[in-house]
């Protein structure tokens, strides 16, 4: 079909056109290279000639109006994929009706030609023959929008740019791709029949809008093939897989592994291309399988007394998921436990029912139990799924005799009695019970806890007697209640050992009054002259209780005379006193006082008890002074001295002992060397950088370098010898003095004097100092060195000097060169 329209001409004209391709009357066969050479053909059929369209005006009428000549429209132009060229290909020839008369150039613009991706489509400029240059690829760009122009030699236009769309025939050249390579589904066991499972997609890069895009899905294969070998579908369409047909049972397939195969060419399987994936299909569990215990009759057997102690395991079978709600047993006990001694607990791990005692059972009251438990699950079955018979059992447990210790009926046992009973009274019997009854045991006793040592029990039948005296105001009674436990034990039965069991007495101790009243406080202060505040309070204190405490009773004693003649004591209250002055003026000391005190008991007990009252000067507000609280305190002006002294004793030996101290140190310093310290060159060792040669070099005696306490061995030494480490009291040598206009051939002469001058000088240092190191005190037999000529170079052989080591190196440098120094 083809249509013509006029620019601006609203008609439109249609004509069918007719093509058969030349030498071919039959059509080609319909397969995958049939379609190629049908497309390839198709595109050896494009228009050759595309002419830019003009517009032949010519007059129609005597006003002037001109009718335009309709444009044909320029079809597209269609270009196949992966074409095998060869390259460059034609594709049409762009012409203009005026390369007649003028020389015409054509180009095109465009994205794939001068614009990205360019260098696709290129034009011959004379001929306007357009080339495609290279394969395409509709799944890079489906299409391309190019403009043909035409211009002059001098480029100038010569057609209005023509549309030239082109676009790239689709080919089958991508196989549909899955998202996933593995997909994972689930469905629950005993679904229906059309139960959704899972969705598979794939994707074709084809046209989707063609049959090269369209995608199919089919299942290849099922793995296992149980109940049947079709127990999935798939829509071909959409990819759903949905169950087919019931019998899905966990317990028997728990997982089906389906291979589904997706093809486009909307599943043509001759001329489609396919591909694969792996679908795996889970079968979730239900609660269909009730547990079932394994055996109908459990038994076991538990020691009496005993708690959290497992009698037996109940095992129960149950195949559905292990460890989940379908799976996880849940025990029950039905009958035989009115009194709840046992409970089951269930094995996290092994699903097993653990029977365990919670609550002591007795063997005289009961010597067996009989049981019923039911097992269930966690979760609820299934619809339509009955519990089985075997889901109910029978427990049978036997109770062990074992040895049981005797028991006090009442324990704690309270008992009432006044302190102070006497040793030797009974208090009561605290005996025990033996719960084995079909067993004839002794009971023996002893005591286990007596914190004050105050009871004691008779072995045999549990009789209580006091040892001592019950003091309630003991530190051991706490609220009036002292506390004793004895033991009980058994003489035990035939491979048992003695069992025994532990009782508490408490007795109650009464008070009696048996402790007199203290008086309180025991030290007080006031005032040398009576003052309204000056007075001092006082109480008491009774280890007693009520009613052998308060009110109290204060007075002063008759004697001494001289207590009622200056203290009086009002009463405030019950428990509170006044003691005062009764006259103006007492001289300040320490007084003490006697006051009796006594309680309310019956009869009452009275204490004679002293107070320490500081009588002292007093301030304006009433206080005691320093002077005063010293004075009272009872520091006579004797022992003020006494301590003054002792202080002045011990400043005056530490004064001594600093003066002492630096005494010592100016003598130290004082006391001279046995050189003139001006002279004293023992410190200038240090710049030879002479370390020593060990610990055989420093055994010496540095005693000897001080100076001598005698100097009768310097003053009688004889004629012609010297010390060589003193300054010499003679009169000192005289240098030659260089004239003040020299000779210049006398320097040489003047050095040489003044040479000669101090070598022959004894006066000139250092004086051989350096031998103060070797001092040994008089009478040494180590010669002087003072009588070597330093001038003279002697004829002695030094060479013995390299064999002493490298400390000497230098020196054997020195002096054992021989002529050549």
């Amino acid at each position: 079909m083809v249509t013509a329209r006029g620019l601006h001409d609203p008609h439109i004209w249609e004509t069918t056109v007719k093509l058969a391709l030349a030498g071919h009357p039959h059509s080609l066969q319909l397969t995958k290279v049939g379609i190629e050479e049908m497309l390839s053909r198709m595109w050896e059929s494009q228009p050759r000639v595309i002419k830019f369209s003009r517009r032949h005006q010519r007059g129609s009428s005597a006003n002037g109006l001109r009718r335009q000549k309709r444009d044909w429209v320029i079809p597209p132009i269609n270009v196949p994929e992966n074409s095998r060229g060869p390259f460059p290909h034609m594709l049409v020839r762009i012409r203009s009706d005026q390369d007649k008369d003028v020389g015409i150039r054509y180009s095109i613009t465009g994205a794939g030609a001068d614009q990205p991706p360019s260098g696709i489509y290129n034009i011959d400029p004379i001929s306007g023959n357009m080339f495609v240059t290279q394969p395409l690829d509709r799944e890079e760009r489906a299409s391309f929008h190019l403009r043909a122009h035409a211009v002059d030699m001098n480029g100038n236009q010569v057609e209005n740019p023509i549309d030239l769309y082109i676009y790239v025939i689709d080919m089958n050249d991508n196989r549909p791709e899955f998202h996933n390579q593995v997909y994972n589904g689930s469905v629950a066991e005993g679904s229906k029949p059309g139960s959704s499972v899972m969705q598979v997609t794939a994707t074709d890069a084809d046209d989707s809008t063609t049959a090269n895009g369209m995608v199919r899905y089919r299942i290849l294969s099922q793995t296992p093939h149980s109940p049947i070998p079709n127990m999935f579908t798939i829509n071909s369409e959409t990819g759903d897989i949905v169950t087919v047909a019931a019998g899905l049972d966990r317990e028997k397939v728990s997982q089906y592994t389906i291979i589904v195969q997706a093809t486009d060419m909307e599943g043509n399987l001759n001329f489609g291309l396919s591909n694969t994936a792996t679908a795996l299909i889970s079968i979730t569990d239900i609660n269909d399988n009730p547990p079932e215990l394994t055996v109908r009759t459990f038994s076991g057997e538990v020691p009496e007394n005993k708690v959290n102690v497992v009698v037996t395991n109940l095992t129960v079978v149950d195949r559905d998921q292990p460890h989940s709600p379908n799976w996880n047993a849940v025990y029950r006990i039905v009958s035989g436990d009115p009194s709840g001694h046992f409970t089951i607990r269930t094995n996290p791990i092994t699903n097993d029912g653990m029977l365990t005692v919670i609550k002591p059972v007795d063997f005289e009251m009961n010597r067996a139990f009989m049981l019923t438990v039911v097992v269930s699950n966690q979760a609820h079955l299934a619809t339509g799924i009955q519990s089985s018979l075997q889901s109910t059992a029978g427990v049978t447990i036997s109770i062990q005799d074992v040895n049981e210790p005797p028991v006090f009926p009442v324990n704690p046992k309270m008992i009432r009695f006044e302190e102070g009973v006497p040793a030797g009274t009974t208090l009561t019997v605290f005996a025990a019970q033996d719960p084995d009854h079909f067993i004839h045991q002794i009971v023996r006793y002893s005591k286990l806890s007596d914190p004050a040592n105050w009871l004691k029990i008779n072995r045999t039948n549990g009789q209580i007697t006091t040892m001592a005296l019950l003091d309630r105001e003991s530190m051991y009674v706490k609220n009036n209640v002292y506390e004793a436990t004895f033991l009980a034990f058994d003489n035990g039965k035939s491979g048992s050992p003695q069992a025994s069991g532990t009782g508490t007495l408490q007795i109650y101790l009464i008070d009696v009054n048996d402790n007199a009243p203290v008086l309180i406080p025991r030290e007080a202060q006031v005032c040398e002259r009576a003052r309204p505040n000056s007075r001092i309070n006082i109480t008491a204190s009774d280890a007693d209780a009520d009613p052998n405490v308060g009110p109290f009773v204060f007075e002063l004693p008759s004697f001494p005379a001289t207590v009622r003649r200056n203290w009086t004591i009002s009463r405030l209250s019950g428990d509170y006193a006044q003691l005062r002055l009764r006259i103006p003026y007492l001289e300040a000391s320490v007084y003490e006082i006697p006051v009796i005190v006594s309680d309310s008991g019956n009869p009452p007990l009275s204490n004679r008890s002293v107070i320490r009252v500081k009588v002292c000067p007093c301030d304006d507000n009433g206080d005691c002074s320093t002077t005063g609280a010293v004075a009272a305190a009872g520091l006579g002006t004797g022992a003020i001295i006494a301590i003054l002294i002792c202080i002045i004793i011990l400043l005056s030996m530490v004064l001594l002992f600093v003066v002492w101290m630096k005494r010592r140190e100016k003598e130290r310093q004082a006391k001279p060397l046995l050189i003139d310290p001006e002279d004293d060159v023992r410190d200038n060792i240090l710049k030879y950088d002479e370390e020593g040669g060990g610990e055989e070099d420093q055994d010496y005696d540095l005693s000897q370098l001080q100076q001598p306490e005698s100097l009768d061995h310097i003053i009688n030494k004889p004629a012609g010898v010297r010390r060589v480490d003193e300054r010499p009291v003679i009169t000192e040598s005289q240098y030659p003095v260089r004239p003040s206009l020299p000779h210049p051939g006398d320097i040489g002469d003047f050095i040489n004097d003044g040479l000669r001058a101090a070598d022959n000088d004894p006066t000139a240092p250092p004086y051989d100092s350096l031998l103060v190191f070797d001092y040994e005190g008089s009478g040494s037999t180590a010669g002087s060195v003072s009588s070597l000529n330093s001038t003279s170079s002697g004829d002695q052989d030094y060479d013995y000097l390299n064999d002493w080591g490298p400390r000497f190196k230098k020196l054997a440098d020195l002096y054992g060169g021989g002529d050549d120094d």
